[in-house]
């Protein structure tokens, strides 16, 4: 099969990652161009990997010898370029979530993909190719735990990115931490249960970042889902583990128990002194997940080059912003919000 010709559309840490993983590590993928605003961000890129740069996401798309875009932009841009690429007859790869929330510019989307069934979408809910969550997800379906009770899940960033985050949140808007992080544990559950929850209760606080309340931001998030099955799922989502990235889940049946990745561990180096036993912890999430990163663009540049659509659909992304918003809509009101 003929290589894809891909751009790369935004060099942030994620872009940076997919486009170095395209380069180096997808021999089916021929990365032809980047997108960014930061000019030394597209020196390194043209300097280390010699691709063609661009500072206009149009022109790069507008460019014929690019059958396929990799979106890696702040959220709020992803419905106008998904948009315009696939009116421009190229397959695209958008990071979730699609968008802020659910709005005309997340319905057009919708429509742009709809109207475009030739070309190949994919939403970059990563999760579902890691290998752990995969198995897990085979045992749930083999009936190992009976049927599902609770799930809980925890999605904790190192507070040494807290830094960075307050820049980001300050010159753009995240969506918060429901939209921006806890939205992957919503994107698991739904892919897990297949259920769509009814209603949630939400809440969220600033303790360990008193200053993100000055921008509207939450730090910590909680909520409470609870599915039309009488099953609860509880999702926690924040920015201030001091031992390095924490990402858990555990899912409860009535006859077992699963739990992934209880502790985010780096190796298997195990440091004993005088001051106790220490076990060094990943610091990011792109560490935790980098098979699963590497895994989504191999299956979605087969799918391009066999003309398939992508694993994980637009729908797929609109049902969890719709989630998301409701329980980004309970902690901002403090009440029960049906969904």
């Amino acid at each position: 099969m003929e290589k894809v010709k891909v751009g790369v559309i935004g060099l942030g840490r994620l872009g940076m990652v997919h486009m170095e993983h395209l380069v180096t590590q997808i021999g089916e993928a021929d990365v032809k161009a980047v997108f960014a605003l930061d000019q030394a961000q597209l020196d390194y890129v043209k300097q280390n990997f010699g691709v063609a740069t661009y500072t206009d996401y149009k022109a790069l798309i507008d460019n014929e010898d690019i059958d396929a875009v990799f979106i890696v932009t702040p959220t709020g841009l992803h419905p106008e370029m998904t948009v315009y690429a696939l009116n421009a007859g190229k397959h695209v790869f958008c990071e979730k979530p699609v968008g802020l929330r659910l709005d005309e510019g997340v319905r057009e989307m919708e429509r742009a993909v709809n109207d475009h069934p030739e070309l190949t979408f994919q939403l970059g809910f990563m999760r579902r190719y890691d290998a752990s969550y995969k198995q897990a997800k085979e045992l749930v379906q083999a009936g190992k735990i009976g049927d599902i009770i609770y799930i809980r899940a925890y999605g904790i960033d190192p507070i040494s990115g807290m830094e960075s985050f307050t820049k980001f949140a300050t010159d753009n808007d995240s969506g918060g931490v429901f939209v921006d992080m806890c939205i992957h544990d919503i994107d698991l559950i739904r892919w897990f249960t297949g259920l769509e929850p009814v209603e949630t209760w939400s809440l969220g606080n600033t303790i360990a970042a008193p200053h993100l309340e000055r921008i509207g931001e939450f730090e910590t998030g909680v909520a409470t889902l609870r599915f039309a099955n009488g099953m609860v799922a509880t999702l926690i989502g924040g920015r201030h583990a001091a031992h390095g990235s924490h990402v858990e889940l555990e899912i409860m049946g009535s006859h077992g128990w699963i739990r992934v990745a209880q502790e985010p561990e780096k190796n298997f180096v195990t440091l004993f002194t005088d001051a106790g036993v220490v076990r060094p912890c990943m610091q990011g999430f792109p560490e935790r997940f980098m098979q699963a990163f590497l895994d989504e663009k191999k299956d979605f540049i087969k799918r391009v080059q066999e003309k398939k659509q992508g694993s994980i659909t637009m729908e797929d992304g609109i049902r969890a912003l719709v989630i998301a918003d409701a329980c980004k809509e309970s902690a901002a009101t403090g009440k029960l919000v049906n969904i």
